[in-house]
């Protein structure tokens, strides 16, 4: 794709860029996970992400935060996957809360600079922001187009998350220095092996490039 061709396709207008779960009780200080929060720094993908939204806002493309939220008493909440059950099980043995809205396990990462104009979309249950929330139709009334695509993980959510924006025919790019997965070695591979035939991969600095040049 030539930086013209590239250019349009994240044309502001016409662009959002998606973090998935970056929460710090998921990606963060509080992470539930400790080796998903601790890839997530140590590969600068929180970095980059906060990076690219500042970009973002600064070219007047949007901000999504898909997060996930559950309410104090788990009603709505079902562990009917082995990772959300994993996940429980760590949880409740630590004598942790959930990501409970409200609370601080819930909230974004610092590194991303919540902005007024930012949209938060959380979810209640599954795995996958798209999956009983408003988010596309909130994208379709932005006249979004193309999401760029940052956050964790590269195992699941952030798969799941390119495959359900690529269902609804959003063309999706995808940071990846701005997204994690453990192993790393096995993030990569899930990168360069599947998402790579799904999405636009790209860096963060390729796409605030673009976005500097439209203005």
């Amino acid at each position: 794709m030539t930086p013209a061709a590239f250019a349009e396709l994240v044309a502001p207008a016409h662009t959002a860029v998606l973090t998935m779960e970056l929460q710090r009780g998921i990606s963060g200080d509080l992470a539930h996970l400790p080796e998903l929060g601790k890839a997530a720094r140590e590969s600068g993908a929180i970095t980059a992400a906060g990076r690219l939204c500042e970009h973002a806002r600064q070219a007047g493309v949007r901000v999504v935060h898909c997060t996930m939220e559950q309410r104090p008493d788990g009603a709505g909440y079902a562990a009917n996957a082995r990772l959300l059950a994993m996940w429980n099980k760590i949880r409740t043995e630590a004598g942790r809360r959930g990501i409970e809205a409200g609370s601080p396990e819930a909230e974004l990462l610092p590194e991303l600079a919540q902005a007024e104009q930012d949209i938060v979309v959380p979810r209640s249950s599954g795995l996958t922001p798209f999956m009983l929330t408003g988010l596309d139709q909130i994208l379709r009334n932005l006249a979004v187009r193309t999401v760029v695509v940052v956050g964790v993980s590269a195992n699941i959510g952030v798969t799941g998350l390119v495959i359900e924006a690529v269902n609804r025919g959003y063309d999706v790019v995808l940071a990846r220095d701005a997204v994690a997965g453990v192993p790393a070695d096995y993030a990569d591979s899930v990168i360069d092996l599947s998402l790579s035939l799904l999405a636009r991969v790209v860096t963060t600095a390729e796409v605030a490039g673009a976005w500097r040049s439209a203005r």
